[in-house]
């Protein structure tokens, strides 16, 4: 069995699955970062398929930028400029090339949360 990647995205503000925000996915190895694909959140808060399937899944450093910003001015959430969040960096390890890695983001103007999910 090989390893896959996903995430969801909840607008915990509204209290709703966060859709249509970007998300891009980066391979980090030292201080080079290598897109590895963008994507979108459909009306669930999740990506249409793995952000990193298992054909390319490996041991490595990641790193997921969602764009929160583009996200909260969409939504009507955005506030002042600048935004206190736009840009939410989350750098990770994937250890063990055989398991689910779920990173999920839990999203507010004003703060985030995430964690290893299943």
């Amino acid at each position: 069995m090989a390893g896959f990647l996903t995430t969801h995205v909840l607008d915990t503000a509204r209290g709703l699955p966060a859709q249509g925000l970007e998300i891009t996915l980066y391979r980090v190895e030292g201080e080079a970062r290598t897109e590895l694909v963008q994507m979108v959140t459909n009306e669930d808060g999740r990506t249409d398929s793995p952000i990193l399937p298992a054909e390319r899944f490996a041991k490595g450093q990641y790193e997921l930028v969602f764009e929160a910003g583009a996200y909260l001015r969409a939504t009507g959430q955005a506030g002042a400029e600048p935004l206190f969040l736009d840009q939410i960096p989350i750098r990770f390890g994937i250890s063990d090339a055989e398991s689910h890695y779920h990173v999920p983001l839990l999203l507010s103007p004003f703060g985030f949360s995430t964690y290893r999910g299943s």
